[in-house]
C-alpha cells in the first residue's frame, strides 16, 4: 500500500462525504439518517464485518487481516442546536442544525479510511476496527454504551482524532497524560418571593440574590483550588422576570466546572452548594441544584502518544505537544478500557476559515481531513498492521 497514493484517490470522496453530513445534520441521540448513511457507504465495500445499533446508533465495522494486533479508530457523527450562517453551497439545509465542531469531517475521515482498508484487506498483518459513534455533543453520550455494548471486544489499542480550527492546518497535537478535561454542568434555580416593582421591601428580590451569587462564586477556584491545578467556573446563561415593574420569585442559572482531578471537582461542587445555602440563611431564598457530572476527563496512555509522535513523523507532518485542553471529549470512556491515545489535527486556515468551534460560521479547512487519513494509515505502520513503505 502506498500511503501518498491512496490518500490522494481519496480526495475527492473525502470533501463529497463532508459535504453531505455538513448539508443533513442531525442532532444527539437522533442521529437516524446519519446512521443510514454511514450504513449504506459501508455495505457497499467488501471484506468488512459490521456490527449494527451497537450501543444504540453506533456502527462498529472490522476488517480482519493476520494475525497481528486489532486496532480501533474512533469518528462521532452528531451535530450541533446552531443556525449555520455560512454563505457556502454545503451550508446545513437543517434549521438550527449545524455541524460546528467538524464532526462530519471525523465521519467523511473514517469512511475513507474503510475504503482503503476494505481494498487491502489482504494486506493487513493486523485487523482494523472503525468506530462509528453517535451523541458525542451531549451527556451520557455515546462512547459509554458502545463500550459497554462490546465495542472495544478484542480490541489492543484504540486511537481518535479531532479536527482544531485554532491549530494550523495538519499541524498533529497531542499529549502523555492528561490532554481534555472532565465538563460537568449545572442548572440553578433560586427561589424569593416575588411582588410589584414600586415595594421591594416586600419581596426577596431572587434577581438580586442570584447577581450576589454569580458574584460571589468567582473566588471559588481562586481561593478554593490549588493554583499548579486547572478549574474552570463559567454562569454561561441566566434567566429571570417577565416584566420591567414586577420582582421575580425565582431566577436561574446554567454553567459548567472543567477539572482533571476528582478533589477538585468535588472541592468545587461543594462551594457552590455552601454558597446557596448561606444565601438561604442570610437572605431567606429556597433553592434547586442539579449538578451533573460529565464525562471523564482523556487521559492519554504513554504509549499511545509516543506512537502518535512517530506517526505524525513517518506522515511528514509537524507535531507539537498539546497544553491540557479545558473542552470536554467522552473519547475519554475509551481510554479508560483499552490503551491509546486522542489527538488532534490543525484545520484552521485564515485564508478558507476563522471561525472557532460551535460557532455558526463555523468551517473546516478540508484539506486536513487527508492529513488525518495520512496519520490514521501511519499509526497502522507505526502499529505493524500494515508495512511501511
Amino acid at each position: 500500500m502506498n500511503k501518498a497514493e491512496v490518500v490522494a484517490a481519496e480526495q475527492h470522496p473525502l470533501i463529497a462525504q463532508r459535504r453531505y453530513l455538513h448539508m443533513h445534520p442531525e442532532l444527539s441521540f437522533h442521529e437516524t439518517e446519519t446512521y443510514q448513511y454511514i450504513r449504506r457507504h459501508l455495505t457497499s465495500l467488501p471484506n468488512l464485518e459490521l456490527r449494527e445499533q451497537v450501543g444504540g446508533h453506533g456502527i462498529v465495522a472490522k476488517i480482519t487481516g493476520g494475525t497481528g494486533p486489532t486496532i480501533a479508530f474512533r469518528a462521532d457523527f452528531d451535530a450541533l442546536p446552531i443556525q449555520d450562517e455560512k454563505e457556502v453551497p454545503y451550508q446545513s439545509t437543517v434549521k438550527n442544525v449545524m455541524h460546528a465542531c467538524g464532526h462530519d469531517g471525523h465521519t467523511s475521515t473514517l469512511l475513507s479510511l474503510a475504503t482503503i482498508l476494505s481494498a487491502h484487506q489482504s494486506e493487513l498483518s493486523g485487523s482494523v476496527v472503525l468506530l462509528f459513534q453517535f451523541a458525542e455533543e451531549l451527556a451520557p453520550g455515546g462512547a459509554r454504551p458502545m463500550v459497554d455494548d462490546g465495542a472495544l471486544d478484542g480490541v489492543d489499542a484504540v486511537y481518535g482524532n479531532h479536527f482544531w480550527s485554532q491549530f494550523e492546518t495538519n499541524t498533529i497535537h497531542s499529549a502523555a497524560g492528561p490532554l481534555m478535561a472532565s465538563p460537568d454542568m449545572f442548572n440553578i434555580t433560586i427561589y424569593g418571593r416575588g411582588g410589584h416593582g414600586a415595594k421591594p421591601h416586600t419581596t426577596i428580590d431572587a434577581v438580586v440574590v442570584m447577581a450576589e451569587f454569580i458574584m460571589n462564586i468567582q473566588t471559588i477556584v481562586a481561593r478554593n483550588v490549588n493554583p499548579i491545578d486547572n478549574a474552570v467556573l463559567t454562569i454561561g446563561k441566566v434567566t429571570a422576570g417577565n416584566t420591567f415593574n414586577v420582582i421575580s420569585d425565582r431566577a436561574s442559572c446554567s454553567g459548567t466546572v472543567r477539572t482533571f482531578n476528582a478533589d477538585v471537582q468535588q472541592t468545587i461542587r461543594t462551594a457552590l452548594e455552601n454558597e446557596l445555602k448561606g444565601l438561604a440563611v442570610s437572605k431567606g431564598i429556597t433553592y434547586e441544584l442539579n449538578y451533573v457530572t460529565g464525562y471523564p476527563p482523556v487521559v492519554n496512555h504513554e504509549a499511545g502518544y509516543e506512537v502518535i509522535k512517530r506517526a505524525a513523523a513517518r506522515a511528514g507532518l509537524d507535531f507539537d505537544d498539546a497544553p491540557p485542553m479545558m473542552i470536554g471529549e467522552d473519547f475519554s470512556y475509551y481510554l479508560l478500557e483499552k490503551p491509546g491515545a486522542f489527538f488532534l489535527t490543525g484545520s484552521g486556515n485564515e485564508e478558507k476559515t476563522t471561525a472557532p468551534h460551535h460557532h455558526p460560521l463555523f468551517d473546516l479547512d478540508e484539506d486536513a481531513m487527508s492529513g488525518a487519513l495520512t496519520m490514521f494509515l501511519a499509526i497502522l505502520e507505526e502499529e505493524g498492521v500494515i508495512h511501511a513503505q
